[in-house]
């Protein structure tokens, strides 16, 4: 009886739209714009503003016959509506100063909005003796991921990089970019998901030096980037490399400092893993031959500058259960059964900086075991550390550091997102730590060998404190060195009467 009787009443109020009076005007706005997930409202108002309390309201898609998405009438809502937007349509105000039903806005508002529920909608006001009714669209948008970049080493000193996003909707815009330069792209695909929503991938070949992004948006004024900079040849076996997004401004610099090639004004000889920068004129052989003996003078020049800013630099012991701590020198104890190095084993040193130039060293070996294998090296911003074991310890939270890699143990990794792998020249006794806070540079030095590890840039904001961790199920220690005032001896890492934490 009662989808009878809403026939009746739809039959009725359609019978009278042909007459209507200038009395009963409706005006909307014609479209729409939304963000998928929230909430939207379509405007409709009586003109002139008139109470619509006593007036018949519906809302409806398309086909007026159909179930209402909204039915007011006699002063009360009917709870009889498409079963789809069941507890998610109901009145709203077309702007803030709207006086609701009262002044004649009949707004529709919807929650949680979905693809589904784009479209058009027909707003129908009737007297009894006169209506009107006007038609909004509902366009959606959705908006994806950050870039993804991927890249593997190809053929004549290329790099096949991957750009990859998902989540869009409609069908987002992808640009390569080479230093402002449009690139086009080898492959552009777009796969859409159950839900609706789209994924684009793609890849360009650029060569081994140069730095690209990746943008991917609905518009061009509203894009997400993910930008990465080459500066190395492939490795021997083209091992998969990868970038990603929100790099926090980061440039990975490999195998040598940007500030050592600043000190070396018309030097423009950069070995890095074998592979050569030369001048004209001379010939390959010797140009190598000089590059050879030149890259060991640069890294320890950069080294001993930066060990003019050492600041010794003690341990905040909270009495974290997962590590010991003795006289400077801790290991990881009691760890969790988690397969992967975490937050939990992790320990912050102080003083923390907010400028200048600091450096400090941290030893990685102790003479009755094997050089540490498992390790975590660098700064941080976050003054207390998750509990949760899966917890991020990426740049986007606050953690800039280099580690050992659980997965490739001729390699270091950045803790970029997602992780960049460094080349192993050897694996270190003593890690220096070198940290520029108002260039935003933080460099690792492997001690002994006088070299550089790698650099990172970053745009540090706040106070940031060193950061260490050591690792998951590696008996090796590891060590804060301290410098040593002239008259005191020098404290080179761990001796024979260095006592190991207890396990």
């Amino acid at each position: 009886m009662t989808h009878v009787h809403l026939l009746l009443l739809l039959c009725s109020s359609l019978s009278s739209a042909a007459s209507a009076s200038k009395s009963l005007v409706v005006s909307v706005r014609s479209s729409v714009l939304e963000q998928l997930g929230r909430e939207t409202t379509l405007p409709c108002w009586l003109n002139p503003p008139q109470s619509a309390e006593a007036l018949e309201v519906q809302w409806f898609r398309n086909d007026p016959l159909n179930t209402p998405i909204l039915l007011y009438y006699n002063k009360k809502m009917y709870g009889i509506q498409d079963a789809s937007y069941e507890g998610r349509a109901l009145f709203g105000l077309k702007d803030a100063a709207s006086g609701g039903l009262a002044a004649g806005d009949v707004s529709l508002k919807l929650l949680n909005v979905g693809i589904e529920d784009e479209g058009d909608y027909t707003c129908y006001v009737s007297s009894g003796q006169h209506s009107d009714r006007g038609s909004v669209s509902l366009n959606l948008t959705g908006t994806g991921t950050t870039p993804h970049l991927s890249m593997v080493w190809n053929e004549e000193n290329l790099v096949n990089l991957s750009c990859g996003s998902e989540g869009w909707y409609p069908r987002p815009k992808l640009q390569w970019a080479d230093h402002k330069q449009i690139l086009t792209p080898k492959s552009l695909e777009y796969s859409k998901v159950s839900s609706g929503l789209v994924s684009v991938h793609s890849w360009v070949l650029v060569p081994s030096s140069s730095e690209v992004s990746c943008s991917v948006g609905l518009s061009d004024v509203d894009m997400k980037e993910a930008r990465v900079r080459l500066e190395i040849p492939p490795p021997p076996d083209k091992q998969v490399v990868q970038s990603a997004p929100g790099l926090v401004a980061a440039l990975v610099i490999f195998i040598l400092l940007f500030l050592a090639a600043l000190a070396l004004l018309g030097w423009p000889y950069i070995k890095k893993r074998g592979t050569f920068f030369q001048k004209k004129g001379k010939s390959e052989g010797n140009q190598a031959e000089e590059n050879i003996k030149l890259l060991p003078e640069v890294e320890k020049a950069a080294l001993e500058e930066a060990k003019k800013h050492y600041v010794n630099i003690e341990l905040e012991d909270k009495g974290n259960p997962h590590v010991t701590i003795r006289a400077g020198i801790f290991r990881d104890k009691h760890h969790p059964n988690v397969t992967a190095v975490t937050c939990l084993t992790a320990i912050r040193g102080t003083p923390g900086f907010t400028s200048g130039q600091h450096y400090w060293e941290v030893s990685l070996w102790h003479p009755n075991l094997e050089v540490k294998q498992s390790w975590w090296v660098g700064v941080t911003k976050a003054t207390d550390f998750p509990l949760q074991g899966d917890a991020p310890s990426s740049t986007s939270n606050g953690f800039w550091f280099l580690s050992s890699s659980p997965e490739r143990a001729d390699s270091f990794q950045l803790n970029t997102e997602p992780k960049v792998l460094l080349p192993v020249r050897s694996r270190p006794r003593t890690v220096g730590v070198y940290l520029n806070y108002d260039s935003g540079e933080l460099s690792f030095f492997d001690v002994e060998d006088e070299s550089v590890i790698g650099s990172v840039t970053a745009k540090f904001q706040g106070e940031v404190f060193p950061f260490f961790n050591p690792g998951k199920c590696d008996r090796a220690t590891m060590k804060i060195i301290k410098k040593k005032e002239p008259g005191e001896c020098n404290d080179t890492g761990n001796n024979d009467s260095a006592q190991e934490p207890e396990s």
